[in-house]
């Protein structure tokens, strides 16, 4: 039997504990804001594309928790080939830990570390070189309009509110290719160029979004 004086702090504890109970199990523990990756054009900084068809949905789904997402394969005048991949995922780890050993599976790859991507603002970018001299892999993480450096310390730092509101996605901006040497600065490669169009052409959609 609960003393009488003890039942509204036990009741408010009893509600506070719930509450994401509540909020997962019966209201939805995912925010569906209406924007998609099959925004990205599929022609941007020069380069025109076609599907990149080897993966399919249920394989982007089990890797990466996502049922948006493109690959494509952008190619120039000059014969440079870049693969871009975006997705949206609830699923935060799914998406930074480790995606090129899924998208880029048997390439000897090395991580270089961030880079700054020249922009307004400026953006992380995740940057690994192939060991073979020659092929660069780079992604970004975008969450709630901004750049994610640390997914990490992001999604710990997160994980209280998570508790008290559905979980907005988080979507990852991924480009390969086979032809960058190692000498070449990353801000100066055309893989650089793609993901700062695919990047600035998604956030124009999702500004618009938000107006609307």
């Amino acid at each position: 039997m609960i003393s009488s004086r003890y039942v509204i702090p036990v009741s408010l504890l009893l509600i506070l504990a719930l509450l994401p109970t509540i909020i997962h199990s019966y209201l939805g523990s995912e925010y569906d804001d209406g924007r998609s990756v099959q925004t990205i054009p599929t022609t941007l900084a020069g380069f025109s594309s076609e599907p990149y068809l080897r993966h399919k949905d249920q394989w982007v789904k089990s890797l990466y928790g996502s049922e948006d997402w493109i690959e494509r394969i952008y190619k120039n005048d000059n014969g440079e080939k870049i693969r871009l991949f975006a997705a949206r995922s609830y699923d935060y780890k799914k998406l930074y830990h480790h995606p090129e050993l899924g998208l880029s599976h048997g390439s000897n790859l090395e991580e270089e570390g961030i880079v700054m991507l020249q922009g307004d603002p400026e953006i992380p970018v995740f940057v690994l070189r192939n060991n073979s001299g020659r092929g660069i892999v780079a992604y970004v993480l975008l969450h709630e309009g901004k750049f994610v450096k640390n997914p990490v310390s992001h999604q710990i730092n997160g994980a209280f509110l998570q508790l008290f509101s559905p979980m907005k996605a988080m979507t990852l901006f991924y480009v390969s290719d086979t032809s960058s040497t190692a000498s070449e600065i990353f801000n100066r490669t055309s893989s650089a160029s793609l993901l700062a169009a695919a990047i600035q052409s998604y956030k124009a959609n999702e500004a618009a979004g938000k107006v609307n």
